[in-house]
C-alpha cells in the first residue's frame, strides 16, 4: 500500500493580543507576520482590508530586481517590471489578474517605492475560481517595520523569506485560521 504524499501547509493564526498580527508556522519555525487592517474574515470582500480565512495554494513568485536574491524557489515566477500591475476592479474582465500599467480600470502597481513587494508570493485566493468582489491581490509579501497591518495580505520580515524558502514550492498551501 502506498502512502499518499502530502505537502506541507504554512499555518497562519492571529495573535491573541492583536487581530492584525499573527504567527506563521512552518514546521518548527514560528514567524511573526502582519495581517489585514480588518483582521481575518470568512466573508472576504474587495476593499474590506481583511485577510481571508482560507487554505490557499502558493501559485507564483515575483521579485523586484535582484532583491532578496538569496531566496530560492521552485515556484514559477519572474522579475517585476515597471509596468506590472494587478487589477482590483471587480467589474473588469481582468479582475484579480496581472495587468500592464497604465491600465484603464483600477489596478495596484506591483513595482512599489517601498520594499513591500521586493518578493511577492501570489496566493490562490479568488484566482482559479474567481468571483467578482471577493477580494483581489492576496499575497505573501514583505512586512513594513513594526508589522503594520496590510490591506488583506500576509506579510513577513524579508529575512524570514530566507528561513521559509524550503516551503516556497508548488503543492504547498498557506492556511489562515481564525
Amino acid at each position: 500500500m502506498h502512502k499518499k504524499r502530502t505537502h506541507p501547509v504554512l499555518l497562519v493564526r492571529p495573535a491573541s493580543s492583536c487581530r492584525r498580527r499573527g504567527v506563521l508556522q512552518a514546521g518548527i519555525l514560528r514567524l511573526p507576520c502582519a495581517l489585514g487592517r480588518g483582521g481575518t474574515s470568512i466573508f472576504k470582500r474587495e476593499g474590506d482590508g481583511a485577510t481571508p480565512v482560507a487554505k490557499m495554494q502558493l501559485m507564483q513568485m515575483f521579485r523586484r530586481d535582484r532583491r532578496l536574491a538569496q531566496v530560492r524557489s521552485a515556484l514559477p515566477g519572474r522579475g517585476i517590471r515597471q509596468d506590472d500591475g494587478w487589477c482590483d476592479a471587480p467589474q473588469h474582465p481582468a479582475y484579480n489578474r496581472p495587468v500592464r500599467l497604465p491600465f484603464a480600470a483600477s489596478a495596484e502597481a506591483m513595482r512599489r517605492h517601498d520594499h513591500l513587494y521586493d518578493l511577492v508570493i501570489v496566493l490562490d485566493w479568488n484566482v482559479r475560481q474567481r468571483l467578482r468582489g471577493r477580494g483581489s491581490a492576496i499575497f505573501l509579501h514583505c512586512a513594513k517595520s513594526g508589522y503594520e497591518p496590510t490591506a488583506g495580505c500576509i506579510a513577513i520580515a524579508p529575512r524570514d523569506f530566507i528561513r521559509l524558502q524550503a516551503y516556497l514550492r508548488p503543492g504547498v498551501a498557506l492556511e489562515v485560521r481564525r
